[in-house]
């Protein structure tokens, strides 16, 4: 996806160092790899940039594309093939219990599938309840031992109720992963209503309502927390440590155009698992994050949709889309996003025993959309 700057005024100061910052990102991405993608979308800046009076943009909306210089030489192409869905390591987590919220899709069910098939138990949580109880139908379908807590992780006694289930069904809580999250105000389960629920949609500061603001920062936060808090008890309590992943964002490290309940809410997570690192490395209990750019799940769909709107009614931040690909979603040739079965891969990597002196980390698992 990239941005449209059709309608903007093209004299306009900020306009200009906006296309300036496309314009020399497009321009290298299309000599250094010979993008068709960039090589199209540059041409399309450049053709806006003529109107523009700067002259610094000018310039570049004049340099040579690679094909101009027949003596230089192409190297090809490599794409990085995702991991395959269906790998895993046989009995990494045997006898070992895992509770994951947000565990019904995206992520969340991802690392559920494949942390049964390695011998964990799965407590899944999560308030999409038809979508849960596929996605644990299809871990005890496959002759592994899960179950459903349907309910929100907003609610303090749903939190305790996900813990005591695990202990009451397979004695104890080794691990958890906190997933749930959202990007947007409205309820993940139903369809985006862009019409009806504006109030409850992403908007810059100045037009943002109390209503997003809150249900983003109840999920995302103050939901990790209390999360956290439970899992934290039990597995203080039983004195047999334990390891923890929360899921931040690449919110969580950097800003990100229009949606600044998102970015408050996953700085928050950043935060959250640093200081509980902190806390609960004496009880031999591990906490990292990971931090993730565009990845194929429902919510980056919903998202998709809700910033098209916007963009379509001539609304919305300006800068929402200034950046919408990873250096490796940018350099692959079918500009794909990460899939949950790579994020997956990673989490139950620094849940593992091979990850026993990493703690305390903010991991950016984005494709590279922070190097640059």
């Amino acid at each position: 996806m990239e941005p449209d700057f059709s309608n903007l005024n093209p004299d306009s100061p900020g306009v200009q160092e906006m296309v300036r910052h496309w314009l020399k990102r497009r321009q290298f991405m299309a000599l250094s790899a010979g993008s068709m993608a960039g090589a199209l979308t540059l041409s399309a800046l450049q053709s806006h940039a003529q109107g523009a009076s700067d002259p610094l943009i000018q310039p570049l909306a004049q340099a040579p594309s690679p094909a101009a210089n027949p003596s230089s030489p192409q190297t090809p192409m490599v794409d990085i093939t995702p991991t395959d869905p269906n790998y895993f390591i046989p009995n990494r987590f045997q006898g070992k219990t895992l509770l994951i919220t947000g565990a019904a899709t995206g992520i969340g069910a991802a690392t559920a599938i494949r942390a049964a098939r390695e011998g964990a138990r799965v407590v899944g949580l999560d308030r999409k309840a038809a979508e849960l109880n596929t996605t644990i139908n299809q871990i005890k379908g496959e002759g592994h031992q899960a179950t459903a807590i349907v309910g929100n992780v907003v609610d303090t006694a749903v939190c305790d109720r996900a813990v005591a289930e695990a202990v009451r069904l397979y004695g104890g809580l080794d691990f958890a992963l906190n997933s749930a999250g959202v990007m947007d105000g409205g309820d993940p389960g139903q369809p985006l209503n862009f019409q009806g629920q504006r109030h409850l949609l992403p908007k810059s500061i100045h037009e943002a309502s109390d209503e997003y603001w809150e249900e983003v920062l109840a999920t995302n936060t103050t939901g990790v927390f209390k999360s956290m808090r439970s899992e934290l008890r039990q597995m203080v309590s039983q004195g047999r440590g334990g390891a923890i992943v929360n899921i931040g964002s690449i919110a969580g490290l950097t800003g990100l155009g229009g949606n600044p309940a998102y970015v408050a809410s996953k700085h928050g997570v950043t935060g959250l698992t640093r200081q509980a690192a902190l806390d609960y490395a004496p009880y031999g209990i591990r906490v990292n994050s990971v931090n993730m750019a565009a990845t194929d799940t429902p919510m980056v769909e919903r998202a998709f949709e809700f910033v098209s709107a916007s963009q379509q009614e001539g609304g919305g931040s300006p800068t929402a889309l200034l950046k919408t690909k990873s250096l490796l979603m940018a350099s692959d040739s079918n500009q794909r996003m990460a899939t949950v079965w790579e994020q997956g891969a990673v989490i139950l990597f620094l849940l593992s025993p091979d990850a026993s002196n990493l703690t305390g980390a903010v991991y950016a698992t984005d494709g590279g959309w922070t190097s640059y």
